[in-house]
């Protein structure tokens, strides 16, 4: 509780009058140099609110007009024009003559590794390696559209079944359960005769049930081994790699009521010679045709 004012005995110095179980508070002031430098920046930041824009506000900038975004342009337009004869050519080239001219290649793998990066490393990895849930690896062997240059630039440029380019790829499957095409016996038999084709079916009576089902009702896509077709973008079924899981539930799952993912068209989005440098980067993860 407060108490009179007093000098420690201690110290000599006067005390704030405060006592706590016993301990009495020395009345100690900051240093004036101290408070003189926190008032200055007190007076500082009053003044920057006025000159530049400091408050969360639209359009609120300052008396002297200046935002960083806008003082950043010059410098952006200035590097541009620096690589805008360099841009020209690889929009000239094509992913074909970029590949096929050493310095180009060059330039395009370290431009379209930055642009993998920006764009497409959030669903696809930063090295391309994919993720569960629809994100194909883009550094192995294996493709749905086809993994040649042109093909690749292609799927890059238009996007698929994201309803923004008239050359996008569009494949859709049936939903053979959600749909009533099949019933629920049937598309477990459909299952097991595509876990066979890369050998691990688990119940081969089924299996062998459900190749009639499957050469009537998937082959025309899948092929009748399962080997895809890439015109239509239906996938390999007689290899193990697997879009949405290869597991018996997830066969079933997209038998029944399959996903359909989507990817953006870059074209309009990304300059046209850094959709070609993607599609070079693309190439060059491991993968490429």
């Amino acid at each position: 509780m407060p108490t009179k004012i007093e000098k420690d005995a201690l110290t000599g110095r006067e005390t704030t009058g405060h006592e706590w179980d016993g301990l009495k508070e020395l009345n100690t002031p900051l240093p004036k140099w101290w408070l003189w430098v926190f008032y200055a920046t007190i007076a500082f930041s009053v003044l920057w609110v006025i000159l530049y824009p400091a408050l969360p506000f639209r359009g609120a900038t300052g008396l002297t007009g200046w935002v960083a975004r806008e003082a950043v342009v010059p410098v952006m337009e200035a590097e541009r024009a620096r690589q805008e004869p360099m841009l020209a050519r690889l929009r000239a080239a094509g992913p074909a003559g970029i590949a096929a001219d050493p310095e180009l290649r060059a330039f395009a793998l370290a431009g379209g590794r930055i642009a993998f990066a920006n764009n497409c490393a959030g669903c696809h990895g930063a090295g391309g390696q994919g993720a569960p849930g629809g994100f194909p690896n883009l550094a192995d062997d294996d493709w749905i559209w086809g993994g040649d240059l042109e093909a690749i630039r292609h799927t890059i440029a238009h996007g698929i079944r994201a309803g923004e380019s008239a050359e996008e790829r569009i494949s859709m499957m049936p939903r053979f359960l959600a749909d009533g095409m099949l019933t629920a016996a049937q598309v477990n038999d459909v299952a097991e005769h595509v876990l066979s084709l890369s050998g691990r079916a688990t119940d081969r009576a089924a299996a062998e049930r459900g190749a009639a089902l499957y050469a009537e009702n998937c082959a025309s896509c899948h092929g009748a081994r399962g080997e895809g077709n890439r015109e239509v973008g239906a996938p390999r079924l007689n290899d193990r790699i697997w879009l949405y899981g290869g597991d018996k539930a997830a066969v079933v799952r997209s038998i029944g009521s399959p996903r359909m993912g989507v990817m953006p068209a870059w074209e309009g989005r990304l300059d046209p010679a850094v959709v070609n440098m993607l599609a070079v980067y693309v190439h060059a993860l491991g993968g490429g045709e």
